[in-house]
């Protein structure tokens, strides 16, 4: 125990927060490398011969979902890997390797080169998720919801600017050149990781450490779980309407405003989201992590009903601002329960853990919602995901209890 306090008091006294100024510029810029090609991917997949409306169609959905694909299956292997070697060395590593497959996309001279090098910026990449091992095992406990919702909220940030810069540059200086540009971005990431963060010393055993991924260490599997789950959750809330959100839109306003709307409803979560995970945090911090995720899901579940009965648009905007609100908190509790529940030695592997399976919520949601959407009726979609979030929270609830 006393072990542990000194370690807090050297990380409090230590370059924590310029660590996290860095990683939240890495996270940001990196996020927006990942996101910004959405505006323009149909006409840039239209430049590389291919002519087909419906092939246009399949091929953006392929090159957009490629990333996010082998950064779902590449997280728990780099948060092992930094626990071995260093968080550091992998945020060097994803920064660079962003920068240049970035840059070679600028490059593609055909489809599949467009695919294959979205595979690799997948790959290669994992900035965000590194940067929140990092910042989980670099910040003192006591901090580390305040600081993890900062973070948080770069990254979320980076989701909501990346599409406008990708709506912005290409009329500007053309497609490649917005590649180009978001390389050198990204670069300049690498140049800060490299030469402005510091980390702390590793604990002797993260070392040559033999694990297997670190299950076998917990003393007590049933939090981390939970907070796996969670993430899961989290992120089926917030994908479940994507597929059917233009087409409840149009039920409740004229034709031409349907996009524009559409936008305004995919958006409202996201910023009420970034507003809110830092202060939740710091919140969470003072009043309990297990306390603030319980909250955050059982108003989201009452917020989801409402929603599937809206009569206007700006209802449901408002209504999926409220929810961002509530599960702007649950991002930086996860990662904070997380990193109170596990060794030093592998905390990098069970956040790499949680962030896979926060993708695989991001794969789940959308072919949910679009299956139920289009099955049973698009109502069903929101009450569907209530009742999935009051589960959640119930299930929290009790493990929290048995603690």
């Amino acid at each position: 125990m006393d072990t542990e306090i000194d370690r807090d008091a050297a990380l409090d006294e230590g370059p924590w927060k310029r660590n996290l100024i860095v990683c939240v510029f890495g996270s940001f810029t990196t996020i927006v490398g990942m996101t910004l090609l959405l505006p323009f991917l149909p006409l840039y997949v239209e430049q590389l011969g291919v002519t087909d409306h419906a092939a246009i169609v399949q091929w953006s959905g392929i090159a957009y979902g490629a990333t996010f694909f082998t950064a779902a299956l590449t997280a728990p292997l780099w948060g092992r890997l930094a626990d071995r070697y260093g968080r550091k060395l992998m945020l060097i590593r994803a920064s660079l390797g962003m920068a240049v497959a970035m840059s070679l996309i600028g490059l593609a001279h055909n489809v599949y080169e467009l695919v294959g090098l979205r595979l690799l910026t997948g790959l290669l990449g994992g900035y965000a998720s590194g940067s929140t091992v990092l910042v989980a095992s670099q910040t003192p406990k006591a901090r580390s919801g305040w600081a993890i919702g900062v973070l948080s909220a770069g990254i979320m940030a980076g989701s909501l600017v990346g599409p406008l810069i990708g709506g912005i540059l290409p009329p500007l200086i053309g497609i490649r050149a917005t590649f180009f540009l978001s390389g050198g971005i990204i670069f300049i990431t690498f140049l800060g990781t490299t030469f402005l963060i510091r980390e702390g010393a590793r604990p002797q055993t993260a070392r040559g450490s033999k694990s297997r991924g670190g299950w076998s260490l917990l003393p007590d599997k049933r939090p981390v779980a939970a907070m796996w789950v969670t993430g899961l959750l989290l992120m089926i809330a917030n994908m479940s309407i994507e597929p059917i959100i233009t087409v409840y839109v149009a039920q409740l306003v004229e034709a031409p405003q349907v996009t524009f709307v559409a936008g305004l409803v995919m958006s409202a979560a996201a910023f009420g989201s970034l507003l809110s995970s830092s202060h939740l945090g710091k919140l969470a911090d003072r009043v309990g992590h297990w306390r603030i995720i319980i909250v955050c899901l059982a108003v989201s579940a009452l917020l989801l009903i409402p929603q599937a009965f809206v009569t206007s648009s700006w209802q449901l905007i408002v209504l999926r601002f409220l929810m961002g609100l509530s599960l702007g908190g649950l991002l930086p509790c996860i990662a904070s329960v997380i990193r109170h529940n596990v060794p030093d030695t592998v905390t990098g592997s069970m956040l790499g853990y949680s962030v896979s399976a926060q993708y695989a919520g991001q794969v789940i949601g959308p072919l949910a919602g679009g299956f139920i959407g289009g099955h049973i009726g698009m109502r069903a979609v929101f009450l569907g995901t209530s009742v999935l979030m009051a589960l959640g929270a119930i299930g929290n609830f009790f493990v929290e209890k048995k603690e």
